[in-house]
């Protein structure tokens, strides 16, 4: 399948998620937070660690200090198996990513981090990565199991059984720690918002 017939693929589950409820898995709606789940954004503070992780080309980054940095970020969580939510999810960063045009990786950062450590190497996140047309802007994160589920933790996203983990996206920067939490399918134009609040500035125009 080509990164164009994917992201077409990922845009009619979308809108076929957007339309009428459905299950996150064949075993449930990710926690809860499906398509027919959407709960209201929520600010918290969160205080997270410069924990050790892996990124999609194997370097070992330091979450806080390293990755996260001074920067604004757009962080969700993902394993490459997933065939309904994850998927979808990611096409909406996609989406993202060009509407931030050469702002992705300067002054924000998209951020997807396995909840399946164990299968997800830094190879499969990699070619996971190039459907949806990553940028250098956009990292994929796994690592060591105890490292990935202490930063899932401090997200506020850890769950013992990957199927089950929250379709959840946050907004926000490490340095102030002030976050934003987004449930469900959260469109484009909701997170582009989000993050020119965390900017206090302008991103980008919209545009549908």
């Amino acid at each position: 399948m080509s990164p164009r017939q994917f992201a077409l693929c990922g845009a009619a589950a979308l809108s076929l998620a957007l339309a009428a409820p459905c299950a996150a898995h064949d075993k449930g709606a990710h926690d809860g937070h499906g398509a027919a789940a959407v709960k209201p954004a929520a600010g918290v503070r969160l205080r997270l660690a410069d924990t050790p992780l892996v990124d999609q080309d194997g370097r070992e980054v330091r979450l806080r200090s390293e990755l996260l940095g001074k920067r604004v970020a757009v962080v969700n969580f993902v394993y490459t198996t997933c065939t309904t939510v994850c998927p979808v999810a990611s096409a909406t960063l996609a989406q993202l990513q060009r509407r931030l045009g050469d702002r992705a990786g300067e002054r924000v950062l998209l951020v997807s981090i396995t909840v399946d450590p164990l299968r997800d190497t830094p190879a499969r996140l990699r070619e996971y990565a190039a459907r949806h047309e990553a940028g250098p802007g956009w990292r994929w994160l796994t690592g060591r199991k105890a490292d990935v589920d202490a930063a899932l933790k401090a997200f506020g996203a850890y769950t013992p059984n990957p199927e089950d983990h929250p379709n959840m996206t946050l907004v926000g920067d490490a340095e102030s720690g002030q976050w934003t939490r987004l449930y469900g399918f959260t469109g484009v134009d909701e997170l582009l918002a989000q993050v020119e609040r965390a900017l206090g500035v302008p991103v980008a125009r919209r545009s549908h």
